[in-house]
């Protein structure tokens, strides 16, 4: 991987089980430049949210996902074919155990195969990146370098996300994934 090309992906959960995805996002970094992006809301395996996540986290309710496809379908027909268009692109998740945790809890959920997927987490990269910050949180990584974006609102954390790893690589000098990585003391992931 000699160029900074990856997606970027996030969740947005109902509730804190790991099969409760509402919402999904993923954004397609080329060159580090965003070329192309799917999201979908997502009826989750357990319809109950966490009214205070509802009304003051992401604001999506059960009326708005109780008429959407499930994990499997939203999966199969536009997560996959979204990735299958550049498999040898890893994926970038801010926290990223727990959106890896949502793709495995969903799978379990829905017996379905897990993916073959490579990643790494833009939390540990900031966290090596920029020590003197006081957080690493996604919200104020996005206002300590301007990044302007409505947070937990899954297409949005997984743009800051792509940014954040572009950003990154300005303040190493380097130009690809497998060189942010090294400089980071860090690897590429499979879901297992």
């Amino acid at each position: 991987m000699n160029e900074l090309n990856y997606i970027a992906i996030d969740f947005e959960t109902a509730n804190k089980l790991s099969c409760s995805a509402c919402s999904i996002g993923l954004i397609r970094f080329e060159n580090g430049v965003e070329t192309d992006s799917v999201c979908h809301l997502i009826k989750p395996a357990v319809m109950y949210f966490v009214p205070e996540w509802t009304r003051d986290i992401h604001h999506i309710s059960y009326e708005d996902v109780v008429d959407q496809p499930c994990f499997p379908e939203v999966w199969q027909n536009l997560v996959q074919p979204f990735l299958d268009k550049t498999p040898d692109f890893p994926l970038v998740a801010h926290n990223a155990s727990f959106d890896m945790g949502v793709i495995k809890g969903c799978c379990d959920r829905f017996n379905m195969e897990l993916p073959k997927i490579r990643y790494f987490d833009s939390l540990r990269i900031s966290r090596r990146t920029w020590p003197e910050l006081k957080s690493h949180a996604l919200t104020f990584l996005g206002s300590t370098f301007g990044i302007d974006y409505l947070a937990h609102d899954a297409l949005e954390d997984s743009r800051t996300c792509g940014l954040i790893i572009k950003l990154a690589c300005e303040k190493w000098k380097v130009a690809s994934v497998d060189e942010l990585l090294c400089a980071c003391n860090s690897n590429l992931q499979e879901l297992s």
